[in-house]
Parts: C-alpha cells; sequence; structure tokens
C-alpha cells in the first residue's frame, strides 16, 4: 500500500507535466504563479526546513529555504511544496494544526507525507518519459547522474536517486557521511541478485571501499572532490557472486554527504540469475 501510494504521487505530477505540456528543466515557479500561488525565498539566516507551504484562508504561498544554494535543491523544495498542493488529501493532512507547513525534503525521513510529496517532486522535475529519453544520451554511472543533473536541473543526489528507480543496468546510490550510510537506493536489476541484502541507515561503509576512504577527509566534502575505483557487488551488498563494478564517488559540498554511484558490469552475467536472461544496460 505504501510503495502504492509513492508511486501514485509521482503518476499524478508525470500527468500534469503532460497535461501542461512541460518540458525540461520544468518551470516550477511558473506553475506555481499558474495556481496563484507566490513563490518567495527564505534569507539565507533562515535554517532548519527546505520549504514552507502556507494557506490564509483560499489563497497559498510556497517559501523555499536558500541556506543550501544548490539551485537542484531549492527546485526540489518547491516543486516538494506543490506536491503538498497538488497531492488529495496532502492540504487537510499538513494544515491540521494551522495555517504554515514545514517541510523536510529529500527522501530522508520517514513521514508517509513527506515521502509522498518527494516523490511528487521527483516526478513532476524527472517525469518518467523525458528523463528516459535524456539519459539514453549518457553512459551509465556518474556521467549519466550529472548528464541528468543538467538537463533537469535538479540536484545530483536527486538525479542519482531517480537514475537507480528508472535504470535497467543494475545501479546502487549511496549517500553517507563519516563511515556510515545514511541512505541507500539500487535498481530493481541490482535488488535481484542472488543473496542481496539492503544497506540500511547506519550501516558501516565497507572497510576497503573508496567511499569510506575519501569521506576520512572532510575537505574532500566541502570542496566537491572526485574519486572513482573498482569494486564488487558482494563488498557492498553481500550478494553470492562476485561481480565486478565500478565506485564512483563525489563530495556534495555544504550539504555535508558524499553521493556514490555504484555500477554493476555485467558484460560476463550468465543470464543465470534467478532463471532471468539479464537486460543491456539503459532505461525504460
Amino acid at each position: 500500500m505504501i510503495e502504492h501510494r509513492l508511486r501514485h504521487a509521482e503518476q499524478v505530477a508525470e500527468k500534469l507535466v503532460r497535461d501542461e505540456r512541460l518540458m525540461l528543466p520544468i518551470d516550477v515557479v511558473a506553475l506555481a504563479h499558474s495556481r496563484d500561488i507566490h513563490v518567495e525565498a527564505k534569507p539565507i539566516s533562515a535554517q532548519g526546513v527546505s520549504g514552507m507551504l502556507i494557506r490564509v484562508g483560499e489563497s497559498y504561498a510556497i517559501a523555499y529555504a536558500t541556506h543550501i544554494t544548490s539551485e537542484g535543491f531549492q527546485r526540489f523544495s518547491i516543486a516538494h511544496e506543490l506536491g503538498h498542493y497538488f497531492l488529495d488529501g496532502h492540504p487537510e493532512a499538513v494544515f491540521r494544526t494551522g495555517t504554515v507547513h514545514e517541510s523536510h525534503a529529500g527522501f530522508a525521513v520517514d513521514d508517509q507525507i513527506e515521502l509522498e510529496a518527494d516523490h511528487f517532486a521527483a516526478g513532476l522535475l524527472m517525469p518518467s518519459h523525458l528523463f528516459d529519453a535524456a539519459a539514453s544520451r549518457f553512459a551509465d554511472g556518474m556521467e549519466a547522474v550529472k548528464g541528468l543533473a543538467g538537463v533537469c536541473k535538479t540536484s545530483l543526489t536527486a538525479s542519482a536517486i531517480r537514475y537507480a528507480q528508472l535504470g535497467e543496468s543494475a545501479i546502487a546510490i549511496v549517500v553517507s557521511r563519516g563511515s556510515s550510510v545514511e541512505y541507500c537506493l539500487t535498481s530493481e536489476a541490482l535488488r535481484g541478485r542472488r543473496g542481496y541484502r539492503h544497506l540500511k541507515k547506519g550501516t558501516v561503509l565497507p572497510r576497503n571501499s573508496a567511499t569510506r576512504d575519501f569521506n576520512l577527509d572532510p575537505q574532500n566534502v566541502l570542496l566537491a572532490r572526485e574519486v572513482s575505483d573498482s569494486t564488487e557487488l558482494n563488498v557492498w551488498f553481500h550478494t553470492d557472486e562476485e561481480i565486478d563494478a565500478s565506485e564512483e564517488v563525489i563530495g556534495l559540498g555544504e550539504y555535508g554527504r558524499t553521493l556514490t554511484v555504484i555500477t554493476a558490469d555485467m558484460s560476463e552475467d550468465d543470464g543465470e540469475n534467478d532463471g532471468r536472461q539479464w537486460n543491456p544496460p539503459g532505461f525504460r
């Protein structure tokens, strides 16, 4: 039921994109204005939340955070608040106790309402039919994540999450801080490997991983440095198969976290995993 509601939130956003005949990059401010929703940047000194949806009578306004200067983060925050506006039941839920709702966008919370708004934002900024077409222009891995972030004007993190969600390759996206995992998302192809165990929040990064070594120096994160190395899927996910993979790492600057893109090399896969033939890298 939970997954169904998250997917429904994405579908509502994608239908909106089609109905409004929007193109990448989606102009979320123009969309808000088309519904008479005022959009305003919060002062840099105002920290703590990614955005706010405000209702006064029948009028709405969105305030978004600027203390994180990433345009992609700010656009996602606006799209998240639009999710609370467009999704059925959200206005009633978020304004139950007042006229101002504060959000923490970014897939890192467990609240169902906030997760639905996050998925709406992903579907709005990166609708599958446009995202897939754009993805076909890039090679797998960090190159695709960076390229898609540029086309969609989204953050590296949001682009990577969507990339893993829609991709047919065996891909994992890991966001970490220090020596531990903050969250991990993997493609369906990777989750289907024999013995796969998901990386949960708080899991310690693999001892011999490039990501763990990278995070030892905070300057790597702050200065958005990059490294890449070879790895194996079983090092990260305890799969029964020793499948070679690439591990591409980039610091996320003032966000204080690290993004890792793990892409499996399936060129020599025997096609016997769970009785299914391997699908070549690409997007649906």
